[in-house]
């Protein structure tokens, strides 16, 4: 099999949930997958669903190190350090370089994200990207990708916010943003 690369961005409601969608048909037709979150804690429905999808293997996202308009500088560098090692940790073991025998899908949620905000080197990651393993099917999600990173894609999607119950002052809710 040819692995393509996907984009799910915009300012809407549906990016993780995309690239869960995509998570799960895989599994569910025996390919091995796996999901590195940044710029989000574990407390998230998918997290606790994804574990127990069979072939499904999700990286913890041990750090929470808040909203980056409200970090400080010794914590956006600590957050910097964290995300490019997760980074550099998923994808050695997506493309078998740790040793072991790779995966079929590698899903990066947020990662475009972390890029933008300069917590992953995004000239790593569209290194990566470019030199990729032929069978692997890479799957990023965030806002504000990059000219660089999109001409990498093969997919592109952008969700786009037309209503949000936020305007009306109704919080996140557990189970459907969470």
């Amino acid at each position: 099999m040819t692995g393509l690369i996907h984009i799910y961005h915009g300012d809407g409601k549906g990016k993780t949930t995309a690239a869960v969608g995509s998570a799960v048909r895989a599994a569910g037709r025996g390919k091995k997958v796996l999901i590195a979150r940044f710029l989000k804690t574990d407390d998230s429905g998918e997290v606790m669903g994804l574990g127990h999808v069979p072939g499904i293997t999700l990286l913890p996202c041990d750090e929470n190190f808040g909203f980056s308009w409200e970090m400080s500088d010794v914590q956006r560098k600590a957050a910097s350090l964290y995300y490019n090692n997760l980074f550099r940790m998923a994808w050695e073991m997506a493309a078998g370089q740790d040793g072991a025998d790779g995966f079929d899908m590698l899903v990066l949620d947020e990662v475009i994200g972390a890029c933008g905000l300069g917590f992953v080197r995004e000239d790593v990651v569209v290194e990566m990207l470019r030199g990729k393993p032929g069978g692997l099917e890479v799957v990023m999600t965030g806002r504000g990708p990059s000219d660089e990173l999109m001409e990498c894609a093969d997919y592109i999607t952008e969700m786009v916010m037309r209503r949000h119950p936020f305007e009306k002052g109704i919080s996140a809710r557990e189970g459907i943003e969470y």
